[in-house]
């Protein structure tokens, strides 16, 4: 059975089985079905350029460029990992997203239930200060936030990253709407209980919204992991580089380009292997929250 013919038997779908049965529908079907693959291969693209790239020596590269590397030897990956010392930057790199993740659910959750189920005196008008900085582009903050860093003595340390993926206006906003959705008599009878505000958001509103704090993980993971700039800023010589940062400089030296592209390649396993492990909750978690894409 061709490829064609297995989707042409799906029966759900902007398009079914019984829609195609019409030329004009059918024409459509196509149509799409080009652009999404003209879409996905647009996509992969680059990603599998660097990986085909990186199995290349310097000749292949450069001199006489070839589509397909002559030989796949794993052993230019451990030289490069070795040479460029990796192993540290890893490290650091997964001591800042731990950190990011924790805060990220932690504050924003915190300001979130406060908002959503304290809603003490003008929590409206917070609220509308945090849709509000939304439309603030990030790097318009990033000077006054770099000078409030260095004036606290953070500079050099990674709780400036951590403490500004804590104040996230966007992941606020996700844990709110969540938090708006949950029954209200659940909370009503845990005060009947005696529980306080802290108990309710740890024993109650928390378990229920396993499926947003997974959406906020995942977000804060891939953002932590793939920023530079505010790393590059705070942690530059400072021994605590993060693999992006580490990167930048490796481009500036004297490395020889293919070894730029392994690294690239040591720098988008993680995320990689994380969508693939995850990505059944990721996709059911963003049905739940509402988040498409």
């Amino acid at each position: 059975m061709s490829l064609l013919s297995k989707l042409q038997n799906k029966d759900n779908g902007i398009i079914t089985r019984s829609d195609l049965k019409r030329p004009q529908v059918r024409i459509l079907y196509y149509a799409l079905f080009t652009i999404c693959l003209i879409i996905t291969i647009i996509s992969i693209a680059p990603p599998l350029w660097v990986l085909l790239s990186s199995f290349k020596d310097i000749k292949e590269f450069t001199i006489e460029p070839t589509i397909l590397p002559k030989e796949y030897d794993l052993n230019r990956f451990i030289k490069t990992w070795n040479d460029l010392k990796f192993f540290k930057f890893y490290v650091n790199s997964f001591y800042s997203v731990a950190g990011s993740v924790v805060c990220a659910i932690v504050f924003n959750g915190l300001l979130a239930f406060a908002l959503s189920i304290i809603k003490p005196k003008g929590s409206k008008f917070i609220y509308a200060l945090v849709l509000g900085s939304l439309m603030v582009p990030a790097t318009t903050s990033i000077v006054p936030l770099f000078i409030n860093i260095n004036k606290l003595g953070l500079s050099g340390t990674f709780y400036p990253l951590w403490f500004s993926i804590g104040a996230n206006a966007f992941y606020v906003v996700l844990y709110k709407q969540f938090f708006d959705t949950l029954p209200k008599s659940i909370i009503e009878a845990a005060r009947i209980d005696g529980c306080n505000n802290l108990q309710i958001f740890t024993r109650i509103v928390m378990p229920l919204s396993k499926p947003i704090t997974m959406v906020v993980a995942m977000y804060a993971v891939n953002y932590a992991w793939s920023d530079f700039l505010l790393p590059y800023l705070v942690l530059n010589n400072s021994g605590l580089e993060t693999v992006m940062v580490r990167l930048f400089q490796f481009r500036n030296g004297k490395t020889a380009d293919v070894d730029i592209l392994r690294a690239i390649v040591f720098a988008i396993i993680p995320p990689i292997i994380l969508f693939t492990a995850f990505q059944k909750q990721i996709t059911q978690s963003n049905t739940h929250s509402g988040v498409k894409g």
